[in-house]
């Protein structure tokens, strides 16, 4: 079995997974959401001290299953440097004591593979990574060759509805609250611009969104004064522009990329309005869709796991006295995640 480990921002994440079969043995996720929600946004400082206390706690757990450990993986990029440092201490640490291989994993990488939890993977693959910190389409075709066909140029998905969600004065994290309020809106009520509409550039970019967004709400008296239905129509209006813009440059992508297969991953993948947008784009080009059950979309330790098998049988090992935190800077198209 492997013991994986992941804590690149505010979830503490611990899964056992079986190699043979790529069974799920042990998952639990202890998330920070409340501590965070009063701050709009994560602290790394507090993030880290609450991985500090709940880490510990949820590997006290996994003891059962430690005779039968053949390595231990931990996510070491991209995320919070001090929060990523939580886990990497504790993987050091078992791999050290242990005598067990120790598999550093590349964030993204595994929430490609939270396709395939309990599940054997189906490469070549184009997936739609959309989380809190990223926007990208990637061509997926080994475990190691991952190339970025188009990714964001400022704010990613999930950024742009927390931001969205603050500035209607709502809570943390905004993905699921905007979600919520649209389902009672009206998407035409504000005509919001779809990013990079007349650009051929092939890239995503919400900022001049999140703008406009900024403006509605000044239009109808500001945060503290809107209605109900006002927030639910901005709320709607603005998820609708998303959903535009993502499937406009993926409809290029999929012009020019005659791989059958495509998935949506990242904690943004949850959203159902853009799923089901893309059940019906996959339809028209002939695409098989893919996507992660959805306690599985965000930060999860079972990912981490699931891409640490394939890992563990190429023998892509790391030493356990250099580990250390990645400091990865934003990788632009055309090159390997």
């Amino acid at each position: 079995m492997i013991l994986s480990i992941e804590s690149s921002c505010d979830d503490s994440s611990i899964a056992i997974t079986k190699i043979e079969n790529n069974e799920l043995i042990f998952h639990k996720k202890i998330s920070q959401e409340k501590e965070h929600a009063c701050y709009g946004g994560v602290v790394p400082e507090l993030a880290s001290r609450l991985h500090a206390i709940d880490l510990p706690n949820i590997l006290e757990e996994t003891k059962p299953y430690f005779s039968e450990l053949k390595a231990v993986a931990v996510t070491n990029q991209p995320g919070l440097s001090v929060t990523l440092l939580e886990g990497i201490a504790m993987a050091k640490t078992i791999a050290i004591t242990k005598k067990i291989p120790l598999l550093a994993v590349h964030h993204l990488k595994g929430h490609i593979y939270s396709l395939f939890i309990e599940r054997e993977e189906i490469l070549p693959l184009l997936v739609l990574l959309i989380s809190g910190g990223h926007t990208q389409v990637i061509r997926v075709e080994s475990l190691e060759k991952m190339t970025i066909l188009a990714t964001s140029i400022d704010d990613s998905v999930g950024e742009s509805f927390d931001k969205t969600a603050k500035m209607m004065g709502l809570g943390y994290p905004g993905g699921p609250i905007i979600e919520q309020l649209a389902l009672k809106g009206n998407e035409n009520a504000f005509d919001l611009p779809i990013p990079l509409r007349n650009s051929p550039l092939l890239a995503f970019s919400l900022s001049g969104l999140k703008n406009a967004v900024r403006l509605a709400i000044e239009s109808v008296g500001g945060a503290e004064n809107m209605t109900e239905q006002n927030r639910c129509d901005i709320a709607a209006s603005f998820q609708k522009a998303v959903k535009l813009h993502l499937l406009q440059k993926s409809k290029k992508i999929f012009a020019a990329e005659p791989i059958q297969n495509f998935a949506i991953v990242g904690g943004a993948s949850a959203n159902i309005y853009i799923r089901k947008a893309y059940e019906k784009l996959c339809k028209e080009y002939g695409k098989t869709l893919h996507t992660a059950p959805l306690e599985f979309c965000s930060d999860n330790a079972a990912m981490i796991g699931r891409y640490a098998v394939e890992a563990y049988k190429q023998e892509l090992f790391t030493d356990p006295y250099k580990i250390d935190v990645v400091h990865t800077k934003k990788r632009q198209s055309g090159t390997l995640l």
